[in-house]
């Protein structure tokens, strides 16, 4: 299985909320790797309800969970098949709400690691996604603390037969026949699947192994006889078209583009089928060929032509990182190098967007976020200003220009900042976000000597998550500070 830090871009998110999402997770393993467990938990699980297919944010929330309850994951007996946990997920996934049913998921198994009627749940609801990678993860999660368990085995195998995993599961359906030996639905099942397994391997046409009832072979038509009919055109219409196989798809755009060399519709048409295989490097150049062919600028093929760029740019420093944790220094400043190239790449895109946009609130945003991410705060201020405009976004920024105007020493400014942020967010929610600004504004307030604006916003944090950061401690120190006044 693949175990890549990102998942290919879903088709339901677009790059800036793909992005965002990557930078959750870098957040959330340093925080596994420096201990602060619970706050890795909830970062981790905004990453799977975001981008659910991503087996690398499963692996992780799993080994933190192992973290947070070293004994809990393993311990005989105290796991459950049924409860309200997991009808809260399947309640959720049953109407489509597919983040909360992953946020109830990651919460339940947050009280209770060991929950299989959760694990099967949202391994069902990675099934109706087709992430099968992750599916087959939670349920060998499932599996690995009820080996034995009927219903278990039963899912695993089922699911393990669509991706033609035969002999694992052949053994699932063994295992069932261990514990149940008269089961004639896994009797069944292994004899079907040895039989599928020798089709697989030997490349056999199925059709060739299928007895004929009459034991004689089908006859052949007569050229005659197809000639002394008419062919009904109703019939001839109602016949299902056969679907193309990837290979016969991509001829047919080739020769779309030898048909009509001057038609910049067919390259973009090559290239966006390039782009659903991931075949990015080869759609990049069919993108450029099309607006080359054009001779003018098309915006919407400019997008995808940017969109391409940048995931390459993405895969590239994801890879280099790889490399980096196997060579260890050796590697590491190649790595910190496409990293950082990856982020002026991003850096450059959106500046042109928002230059061809420079009212759209979101573009704004997004470049502010970029001039952050390369330590260039004072840039951001402006694009991330203009993106106030956006009402959804409206926390967010806030909170991002009370981080810039902090960095740049502008702390009455920040102070201002992180307080609309908490304004802008539902009093009756508690959300990271709006945790994070009362954080900030409790923190700041304290070293601008601002005591009671300080007790006030670690306050009303303590009160809703005292085990947020260190926010307990910060309170004593506001206390004793009073107390030496």
């Amino acid at each position: 299985m693949n175990s890549d830090a990102t998942s290919p871009l879903d088709a339901t998110m677009g790059l800036a909320a793909h992005q965002r999402t990557i930078q959750l997770f870098d957040r959330a393993k340093k925080c596994l790797e420096r201990g602060d467990y619970d706050y890795a938990h909830n970062l981790f699980t905004e990453c799977i309800s975001q981008s659910p297919g991503s087996l690398a944010y499963v692996q992780h929330f799993r080994a933190n969970l192992g973290q947070m309850n070293a004994e809990g994951a393993t311990k005989s007996g105290s796991w459950s098949l049924s409860g309200s946990a997991r009808n809260t997920v399947a309640k959720a996934a049953g109407k489509g709400e597919w983040e909360q049913a992953f946020e109830a998921g990651c919460a339940a198994l947050k009280k209770n690691s060991a929950d299989t009627g959760v694990l099967c749940e949202l391994a069902s609801a990675c099934d109706e996604l087709h992430h099968h990678e992750c599916q087959l993860y939670y349920l060998r999660w499932a599996l690995d603390l009820a080996p034995t368990d009927l219903d278990i085995n039963r899912q695993a195998a089922q699911a393990l037969e669509k991706v033609s995993q035969f002999d694992q599961a052949i053994g699932c359906w063994a295992r069932i026949l261990q514990q149940k030996a008269n089961d004639e639905e896994a009797r069944k099942a292994i004899s079907r699947l040895s039989v599928e397994k020798t089709i697989d391997e030997g490349g056999y046409d199925p059709a060739l192994l299928k007895k004929n009832t009459s034991g004689e072979a089908p006859p052949l038509p007569r050229v005659a006889d197809l000639a002394i009919h008419d062919i009904d055109e109703d019939d001839v219409q109602s016949e299902s078209p056969q679907e193309l196989s990837l290979e016969e798809h991509e001829q047919l755009l080739r020769n779309a583009i030898e048909s009509t060399p001057k038609d910049a519709s067919t390259y973009v048409a090559l290239a966006d089928f390039y782009a659903r295989q991931e075949r990015l490097q080869d759609s990049e150049r069919l993108y450029r060929k099309s607006l080359k062919v054009a001779g003018e600028v098309n915006v919407d093929v400019l997008e995808k032509l940017e969109d391409v760029y940048l995931l390459r740019m993405i895969e590239r420093a994801v890879a280099a990182e790889k490399r980096a944790m196997k060579l260890g220094d050796e590697g590491l400043k190649a790595a910190q190098q496409a990293r950082a190239e990856s982020n002026q790449a991003e850096l450059e895109v959106y500046a042109a967007r928002r230059e061809r946009n420079p009212n759209d609130a979101r573009l704004n945003f997004e470049l502010g976020l970029r001039y952050k991410r390369l330590g260039n705060y004072r840039d951001s201020v402006v694009p991330l200003q203009s993106a106030l405009s956006d009402k959804q976004l409206l926390a967010e920024t806030h909170l991002h220009l009370g981080e810039s105007f902090q960095h740049i020493s502008q702390h009455r400014l920040a102070l201002r900042s992180y307080e609309s942020a908490i304004e802008a967010c539902d009093p009756s929610d508690w959300t990271e976000l709006r945790k994070l600004a009362l954080y900030r504004a409790g923190v700041l307030a304290m070293g601008m000597k601002e005591l009671d604006t300080a007790e006030k916003h670690l306050t009303d944090l303590a009160a809703a998550d005292f085990g947020y950061r260190d926010v307990g401690e910060r309170l004593d120190k506001l206390a004793r500070v009073r107390q030496d006044t």
